[in-house]
């Protein structure tokens, strides 16, 4: 694999860690219910968006083979 290729790989990791700990505030942290509502819906939006970044480096990640 190419340097290149190695930190898409690295970076999509990072990212579905940073994702999965996002959805587990968003969906079991009392804190996220004391948050106001457009705090909120911009998290939400956060986490829609990781995941489509994190499908787009997958898709990047299954061409190199």
């Amino acid at each position: 694999m190419q340097p290149h290729q190695e930190r898409v790989v690295a970076e999509s990791n990072e990212l579905r860690d940073r994702l999965t700990k996002l959805t587990a505030f968003i969906n079991t942290n009392p804190t996220f219910d004391a948050l106001e509502e457009a705090d909120q819906t911009l998290l939400i939006r956060q986490q829609r968006l990781m995941g489509e970044y994190l499908d787009t480096l997958g898709e990047r990640i299954a061409r190199f083979t």
